[in-house]
This record gives C-alpha cells, structure tokens and sequence, in this order.
C-alpha cells in the first residue's frame, strides 16, 4: 500500500542550517526512492496555524517510508532541519485503489474533515 511522508515546516529558525538539511536530505532519495506529490509550492492553510512550507513524498510502502527515513542518509541530515527550523515529519499510509473497491470503510477508518 502507497504511504506519503508529510514535511511540514512551521517556521524557520536557522538558514544556513536549513541550506546544509537541503544540500544533505536528497542523498536519503539515491537509495530509497521517493515521488514528490508535493514540494514546497504555493500552499493554502484553512484551518490551523500557518505555515511557511509543506512537501508530501510517496514512497511505495510504510516501510519504504520508514527506511527513508531511518536511513544514514537522512538522519545525517535531520539534525539540520532540526536546527534550522520548527517543523514536523508524518507517515500516513494511502488507501490503494484497490483497497477502496474491495471492502467498505468503518467509521474509525475515515475520519471527515
């Protein structure tokens, strides 16, 4: 099932340290392919507290995410976008096109916005 890891960055803290996260991050793409959904354009907040950026990377499974992200090569870079800014890294797993035609949703699978 296609999982998305969801980068949000709430506010920057450090630009060099954030220069040095974009320099390193792509590296952790060369070994665990990643499709970017969404990278950072123009974003529209509706409800919460805004935002100045949000990209949202596909990977073919939950765990191809997860091995993106433990992998040496974007842990060698998180301590900079930890640095650089206030932000936050979430996994969520798709719903398959399959997966949708197959079997009905329970409540506590879908949650309306």
């Amino acid at each position: 099932m296609t999982a998305y890891a969801v980068i949000v960055r709430e506010r920057t803290l450090d630009g060099n340290a954030l220069s040095l996260y974009r320099e390193k991050a792509p590296l952790a793409r060369e070994k665990h392919p990643a499709t970017p959904v969404a990278f950072y354009g123009p974003h529209e907040v509706l409800e919460g507290s805004p935002v100045e950026g949000v990209a949202i990377l596909s990977f073919p499974t939950m765990a191809a995410a997860r091995a993106w992200y433990s992998s040496s090569e974007y842990q060698a870079a998180l301590p900079h976008r930890m640095q650089g800014s206030i932000s936050s890294v979430i996994l969520v797993a798709g719903t398959d096109e399959q997966d949708r035609c197959d079997r009905p949703r329970r409540d506590a699978e879908v949650r309306h916005l």
